[in-house]
């Protein structure tokens, strides 16, 4: 006989993936690139600990959203089927209150900025909830991840400005490339089990091309976020670090032009954490 679902810290922690925070970073990043952006230069530390926290708080709410839709699914699929509500060792409705918990401290973190950006905030729960169903209904649901974690970037730069600016939608759009790339690679893992429970992705749809998406969608990160910063004065050296960036990312686009394990496309996307910390580090160091 099975346990009984119970709601322990360990099974929390599994929830909110806790002992894995690489989706937290791919978060938190663009909405850091954001900042340093819309202040030319180091961001007020307020913000900082706010939008750090707040991407903490809203990628572990946004786990538990894509783990109550998906749960069915999650059990087909070797690589997720220990979670915790794929497994039973939770209850949906324990994984409401951890949701509920998480969602109320992402509001107080909120009510700390100003008025246009707690307008937009509410945006940002949608987008999260409306992921997990995406993968059921269009071939590219990277994208629509890509939205989500992109409000973060408008949300921030509003908070640091006021106001939505062209180097804003730049700096959002750039954020959407960037996931459809490197979810694009988190994708390849789950090939034959997403197909053959009819679940969506890039992986799919783009098949042995996969390479090709991930190499054009980082590629135009790149020119984007270039783009975005000129528009806000930085200096050459952060052109100097995209474009290393951009030959690292062209080192695994190559990696990717040939059949590669679950395991090694896993590690390529976990490179990407480096990726947007050194994209960053490049764009604090263009405005010294």
């Amino acid at each position: 006989m099975g346990t009984a679902p119970r709601m322990t810290w360990a099974n929390v922690s599994r929830l909110i993936r806790l002992p894995s925070q690489t989706g937290t970073w791919l978060l938190m990043l663009p909405t850091l690139w954001a900042l340093v952006l819309s202040s030319q230069g180091i961001p007020p530390w307020r913000l900082l600990v706010i939008f750090i926290l707040g991407s903490f708080v809203m990628r572990s709410a946004g786990v538990i959203l894509n783990d109550l839709a998906d749960r069915s699914f999650d059990r087909q699929v070797a690589r997720t089927r220990q979670r915790p509500l794929a497994s039973g060792d939770m209850a949906p409705a324990h994984a409401l209150i951890v949701l509920a918990v998480l969602l109320t401290l992402a509001g107080l973190l909120v009510l700390q900025l100003n008025t246009l950006t707690i307008m937009l905030s509410p945006a940002a729960i949608a987008l999260a909830a409306l992921y997990p169903f995406a993968k059921r209904v269009i071939h590219l649901p990277q994208a629509v991840l890509g939205i989500a974690f992109g409000w973060g970037t408008i949300m921030a730069w509003t908070a640091s400005r006021g106001m939505v600016e062209s180097a804003t939608w730049l700096t959002f759009a750039a954020t959407i490339c960037w996931a459809i790339a490197y979810d694009t690679i988190y994708a390849l893992q789950d090939m034959d089990d997403d197909r053959r429970i009819g679940v969506k992705s890039s992986a799919l749809y783009f098949g042995s091309a996969a390479w090709l998406a991930v190499g054009s969608t980082g590629a135009m990160m790149l020119l984007l976020l270039g783009i975005g910063s000129g528009m806000m004065g930085i200096g050459a050296i952060a052109y100097g670090v995209l474009a290393a960036v951009g030959v690292f990312l062209a080192k695994q686009v190559n990696e990717l032009r040939k059949p590669i394990s679950s395991e090694r496309a896993f590690e390529l996307f976990q490179q990407h954490v480096w990726i947007g910390t050194v994209i960053l580090a490049g764009l604090i160091m263009g405005f010294l």
